[in-house]
């Protein structure tokens, strides 16, 4: 396998988990974060998701520290310039990630390396046409938490090369042992565009007071067993992301399907994020 070392772009529950399996997978990895606190609380949050590997059985603690030895976090996006594959995993905001995809096509120096992103919806052309390599440039949609969920959606865009593809398909399936999908370049890709509806139409159903926040979240875990519930989902995933992915979605096929509840903007307007925060749909200690 030709991608030995990895670079990751957001040390937050995403890019710290696509940091760790790469770590556990044998690669040398780089963290990188727009501050010093912020890349410390990366390296803290990764430290201690490993510790919990090895309290559970899963993970001898031999290479839980040989994983954190293969792990770097700073604040110099320039310490990227080496890597074979850089992963995008900032918030969910086309202007700050097209941003960094400029940033990236400047910095990282070989002419091989792979551009992915972990965008839940933004499509992918647009992030490619920031770099003078497009054809290098592809979605790798990982799923939270990323050491326990098996999936990668990968994207390419229709600049996005043959070569590129099966690269990182090679990448996510043989060195990091996720399931892969592949998915077209259009908002909300297939996971995505299937899930926010549903969750859309539980905080509608929730907004008009036709059920109960409980009772909406048992009636799917019970009826169709899901792990949790669609309103749990949302407090899971935080509710600021949950609106960005159904805004994309929104905006490119103007289906009110799609649209935002009011609810769930006026629930952001007052700092309700979810788990996160403390406090969305249910509260957290």
């Amino acid at each position: 396998m030709d991608i030995r070392r990895v670079g990751v772009v957001g040390a937050g529950l995403m890019g710290g988990g696509i940091a760790e399996v790469c770590a556990r997978a044998g690669l040398e990895v780089t963290v990188v974060e727009v501050s010093a606190d912020l890349a410390a609380a990366g390296r803290a949050r990764v430290a201690a998701s490993l510790g919990r590997a090895v309290e559970k059985g899963k993970l001898p603690a031999a290479e839980r520290d040989a994983a954190l030895g293969r792990l770097s976090f700073g604040t110099d996006l320039e310490a990227l310039a080496d890597r074979d594959l850089v992963v995008e995993a900032v918030v969910e905001d086309p202007a700050v990630k097209v941003g960094v995809f400029r940033r990236l096509d400047a910095v990282v120096s070989r002419p091989d390396a792979l551009l992915g992103s972990n965008t839940s919806s933004i499509p992918i052309v647009r992030l490619a046409r920031a770099t003078g390599r497009p054809g290098q440039v592809v979605g790798m949609h990982f799923f939270s938490p990323v050491p326990v969920m098996n999936l990668v959606e990968l994207i390419p865009s229709v600049l996005t090369s043959t070569d590129t593809l099966g690269r990182a398909r090679a990448f996510a399936a043989e060195v990091l042992h996720k399931e892969v999908i592949q998915a077209p370049d259009r908002a909300g890709f297939i996971v995505n565009a299937l899930l926010s509806p549903y969750t859309m139409a539980a905080i509608r159903m929730y907004e008009g007071g036709h059920a109960s926040r409980e009772d909406i979240d048992k009636g799917m875990r019970l009826g169709t067993n899901h792990p949790m519930g669609p309103l749990e989902l949302c407090d899971f995933i935080g509710l600021d992301v949950v609106l960005a992915v159904a805004g994309t979605l929104y905006e490119e096929f103007k289906d009110p399907f799609y649209a935002p509840p009011p609810l769930l903007r006026r629930m952001i307007e007052g700092g309700l994020l979810g788990r996160k925060a403390g406090r969305g749909f249910y509260e957290y200690g």
